[in-house]
């Protein structure tokens, strides 16, 4: 299955979300066959990256977005951590400082998008402009309802730069989340993550659904599509969020740069030294 055909947000369609599958049941490979494809995808990725590197040209930028226990840490913990991290950089954006807040919304992830050669991964992004601040109201209706636009033209400027992004919305269901909630009450190394919040927040469940089909329908585009990654079921998550990435990173085709010196003068210098 092309899960980036089956599962990209048509640009210029409205996602409904109640419509998509969250356990993706079409997906019936078992665990053992679900941890080998999603380790070849890592070595393509890896492989991928360090010709990104290597080629200093091209940069790439993955936005993770989903509601509190969709996974978001866990696609980093085990789908990103095959990047180098020489080259990649993982940004967490939280509420934004004084600093932050006195520039326009874009300032902050404008300042931490990809450098050539680099990878970056957004842990919560820009979205969340249209996002939080408008469910919460914390900026009124007249003011987020321009801010697709633009993201949109953010997203523009840069792909024009030569980076390429990779957006994924983790889906959860209701159900699944509490679950989640529980068992991070229940195991004690998890026990770090729960907070008061995430139960308050679940009382805007609808708010958050509309507000995510919006942003999905509003901001994806050719140069920048939105994938829904189901998210209910863990091992297929990360399948899905691998091989979305992989495939995307393939499909640049860069090459190894080729070499800038005389190889054939420096393996007869070594073997000089060797006689030395």
């Amino acid at each position: 299955m092309d899960y980036r055909k089956e599962l990209i947000v048509k640009p210029e369609t409205q996602v409904r979300l109640d419509r998509i599958d969250p356990r993706f049941s079409e997906v019936s490979l078992d665990n053992q066959e679900i941890d080998t494809r999603i380790e070849k995808n890592r070595a393509r990725m890896a492989d991928q990256q360090l010709r990104i590197y290597a080629e200093r040209r091209h940069s790439v930028l993955i936005v993770l977005q989903g509601l509190d226990a969709a996974g978001k840490d866990g696609v980093v913990k085990h789908i990103l951590s095959a990047m180098n991290p020489m080259s990649c950089t993982v940004t967490s954006f939280k509420v934004p400082t004084s600093e932050e807040a006195a520039h326009d919304f874009l300032w902050r992830h404008h300042k931490r998008a990809p450098a050539s050669g680099w990878v970056s991964i957004f842990n919560r992004s820009h979205y969340e402009a249209v996002l939080v601040e408008r469910v919460h109201k914390l900026v009124p209706k007249k003011v987020w309802s321009k801010r697709y636009e633009m993201i949109n033209a953010f997203e523009k400027l840069l792909h024009r730069n030569r980076t390429t992004l990779v957006k994924l919305f983790l889906h959860i269901s209701k159900e699944e989340q509490l679950r989640r909630f529980k068992d991070r009450l229940d195991e004690s190394d998890k026990r770090w993550k729960i907070s008061e919040d995430d139960y308050t927040e679940r009382a805007f469940w609808g708010d958050y659904m509309k507000a995510y089909e919006d942003a999905l329908s509003k901001t994806s585009t050719a140069r920048a599509p939105w994938y829904v990654v189901p998210s209910d079921r863990k091992p297929v998550r990360n399948l899905v969020a691998s091989e979305i990435i992989a495939d995307t990173l393939d499909e640049l085709k860069i090459s190894r740069p080729k070499p800038t010196v005389d190889i054939e003068m420096i393996r007869k210098k070594y073997h000089e030294a060797q006689e030395t």
